[in-house]
Protein backbone atom coordinates (compact mmCIF):
# COMPACT_ATOMS: atom_id res chain seq x y z
CA UNK A 1 0.00 0.00 0.00
CA UNK A 2 1.23 3.49 -0.86
CA UNK A 3 1.14 6.49 1.46
CA UNK A 4 -0.19 9.88 0.38
CA UNK A 5 1.80 12.43 2.40
CA UNK A 6 4.03 14.88 0.53
CA UNK A 7 7.14 16.67 1.75
CA UNK A 8 5.28 19.83 2.79
CA UNK A 9 2.82 17.86 4.92
CA UNK A 10 5.56 15.69 6.39
CA UNK A 11 7.61 18.80 7.18
CA UNK A 12 4.84 20.57 9.07
CA UNK A 13 3.39 17.55 10.82
CA UNK A 14 0.15 17.69 8.79
CA UNK A 15 0.72 14.18 7.47
CA UNK A 16 -1.27 12.08 9.91
CA UNK A 17 0.05 8.99 11.63
CA UNK A 18 -2.13 5.98 10.78
CA UNK A 19 -3.67 8.04 7.95
CA UNK A 20 -1.38 9.64 5.37
CA UNK A 21 1.56 7.61 6.66
CA UNK A 22 -0.17 4.22 6.74
CA UNK A 23 1.53 2.06 4.15
CA UNK A 24 4.76 0.42 3.16
CA UNK A 25 6.14 2.91 0.62
CA UNK A 26 5.87 6.70 0.30
CA UNK A 27 6.22 7.63 -3.40
CA UNK A 28 5.83 11.42 -2.87
CA UNK A 29 7.55 11.64 0.50
CA UNK A 30 10.24 13.96 -0.89
CA UNK A 31 7.99 15.93 -3.27
CA UNK A 32 6.92 19.41 -2.07
CA UNK A 33 3.17 20.11 -2.32
CA UNK A 34 3.65 22.73 -5.03
CA UNK A 35 5.45 20.16 -7.20
CA UNK A 36 2.70 17.58 -6.50
CA UNK A 37 0.20 20.06 -7.97
CA UNK A 38 2.46 20.71 -10.99
CA UNK A 39 2.82 16.97 -11.59
CA UNK A 40 -0.95 16.46 -11.30
CA UNK A 41 -1.60 19.21 -13.86
CA UNK A 42 1.02 17.72 -16.17
CA UNK A 43 -0.53 14.25 -15.86
CA UNK A 44 -3.96 15.60 -16.74
CA UNK A 45 -2.54 17.43 -19.78
CA UNK A 46 -0.74 14.28 -20.94
CA UNK A 47 -3.95 12.26 -20.73
CA UNK A 48 -5.44 14.45 -23.43
CA UNK A 49 -9.07 14.80 -24.43
CA UNK A 50 -9.52 11.13 -25.42
CA UNK A 51 -10.41 10.14 -21.86
CA UNK A 52 -13.81 10.64 -20.26
CA UNK A 53 -12.24 13.02 -17.76
CA UNK A 54 -8.89 13.90 -16.24
CA UNK A 55 -7.19 11.04 -14.37
CA UNK A 56 -6.69 13.35 -11.39
CA UNK A 57 -9.88 15.24 -10.46
CA UNK A 58 -9.45 19.00 -10.85
CA UNK A 59 -10.97 19.62 -7.40
CA UNK A 60 -8.02 17.71 -5.91
CA UNK A 61 -5.65 20.21 -7.49
CA UNK A 62 -7.70 23.39 -6.93
CA UNK A 63 -8.85 22.70 -3.35
CA UNK A 64 -6.98 24.95 -0.91
CA UNK A 65 -4.75 23.08 1.54
CA UNK A 66 -6.31 22.42 4.93
CA UNK A 67 -5.62 20.68 8.19
CA UNK A 68 -8.34 18.15 7.49
CA UNK A 69 -8.67 16.79 11.00
CA UNK A 70 -9.45 20.15 12.56
CA UNK A 71 -13.07 21.32 12.14
CA UNK A 72 -13.62 24.35 9.88
CA UNK A 73 -9.92 24.98 9.46
CA UNK A 74 -7.84 26.10 6.57
CA UNK A 75 -4.09 25.94 6.27
CA UNK A 76 -3.58 29.72 5.92
CA UNK A 77 -5.00 30.23 9.41
CA UNK A 78 -2.79 27.50 10.92
CA UNK A 79 0.23 27.53 8.66
CA UNK A 80 1.99 30.06 6.42
CA UNK A 81 0.62 30.44 2.90
CA UNK A 82 2.15 28.34 0.15
CA UNK A 83 3.53 31.48 -1.50
CA UNK A 84 5.49 32.45 1.64
CA UNK A 85 6.04 28.95 2.99
CA UNK A 86 7.66 27.36 -0.07
CA UNK A 87 10.72 29.64 -0.49
CA UNK A 88 11.44 29.65 3.25
CA UNK A 89 10.95 25.92 3.73
CA UNK A 90 12.91 24.97 0.62
CA UNK A 91 15.79 27.15 1.81
CA UNK A 92 15.64 25.39 5.19
CA UNK A 93 15.55 21.90 3.66
CA UNK A 94 17.95 22.27 0.76
CA UNK A 95 20.58 24.67 2.00
CA UNK A 96 20.74 23.86 5.71
CA UNK A 97 20.38 27.50 6.64
CA UNK A 98 19.60 28.46 10.21
CA UNK A 99 17.24 31.17 11.41
CA UNK A 100 19.76 34.02 11.28
CA UNK A 101 20.80 33.11 7.73
CA UNK A 102 17.17 32.87 6.57
CA UNK A 103 16.37 36.31 7.99
CA UNK A 104 19.53 37.70 6.36
CA UNK A 105 18.33 36.18 3.06
CA UNK A 106 15.20 38.35 3.28
CA UNK A 107 12.62 36.11 4.94
CA UNK A 108 10.33 37.53 7.63
CA UNK A 109 11.56 36.83 11.17
CA UNK A 110 8.21 35.57 12.50
CA UNK A 111 7.74 33.31 9.46
CA UNK A 112 11.24 31.87 9.86
CA UNK A 113 10.68 31.10 13.54
CA UNK A 114 7.30 29.55 12.79
CA UNK A 115 8.56 27.37 9.92
CA UNK A 116 11.57 26.14 11.88
CA UNK A 117 9.42 25.33 14.92
CA UNK A 118 6.87 23.43 12.81
CA UNK A 119 9.57 21.42 11.03
CA UNK A 120 11.44 20.65 14.25
CA UNK A 121 8.30 19.61 16.16
CA UNK A 122 7.25 17.18 13.42
CA UNK A 123 10.46 15.12 13.66
CA UNK A 124 8.81 12.38 15.73
CA UNK A 125 6.25 11.78 12.96
CA UNK A 126 8.92 11.66 10.26
CA UNK A 127 10.74 8.92 12.18
CA UNK A 128 7.65 6.72 11.80
CA UNK A 129 7.20 7.34 8.08
CA UNK A 130 7.80 4.55 5.56
CA UNK A 131 10.68 4.78 3.07
CA UNK A 132 10.36 6.62 -0.23
CA UNK A 133 12.51 7.90 -3.10
CA UNK A 134 14.84 10.86 -2.74
CA UNK A 135 14.24 13.48 -5.44
CA UNK A 136 15.46 16.72 -3.84
CA UNK A 137 19.02 17.59 -2.86
CA UNK A 138 18.19 17.09 0.82
CA UNK A 139 15.42 14.94 2.21
CA UNK A 140 14.16 14.21 5.69
CA UNK A 141 15.59 11.17 7.41
CA UNK A 142 19.08 10.35 6.24
CA UNK A 143 19.94 13.93 5.20
CA UNK A 144 18.27 15.70 8.12
CA UNK A 145 17.69 14.23 11.55
CA UNK A 146 17.14 15.97 14.86
CA UNK A 147 17.24 14.49 18.34
CA UNK A 148 13.72 13.96 19.66
CA UNK A 149 14.37 12.75 23.18
CA UNK A 150 15.75 15.94 24.69
CA UNK A 151 13.32 18.40 22.98
CA UNK A 152 16.11 20.11 21.09
CA UNK A 153 15.11 23.23 19.18
CA UNK A 154 17.04 25.92 17.41
CA UNK A 155 17.08 29.09 19.50
CA UNK A 156 14.64 31.78 18.33
CA UNK A 157 16.21 34.17 15.85
CA UNK A 158 14.88 37.30 17.57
Amino acid sequence: MLTTGNKSEIATGYSTLYGDSAGGFAPIKDVPKTLVWELARWRNEEAGPARAGPPIPENSILKPPSAELAPASSTPTRCPTTRCWTPCSRTTWWRTMGAAELVAAGHDLSLVDRVIAMVDHAEYKRRQYPPGPKITPRNFGRDRRLPITNRWAEPASG
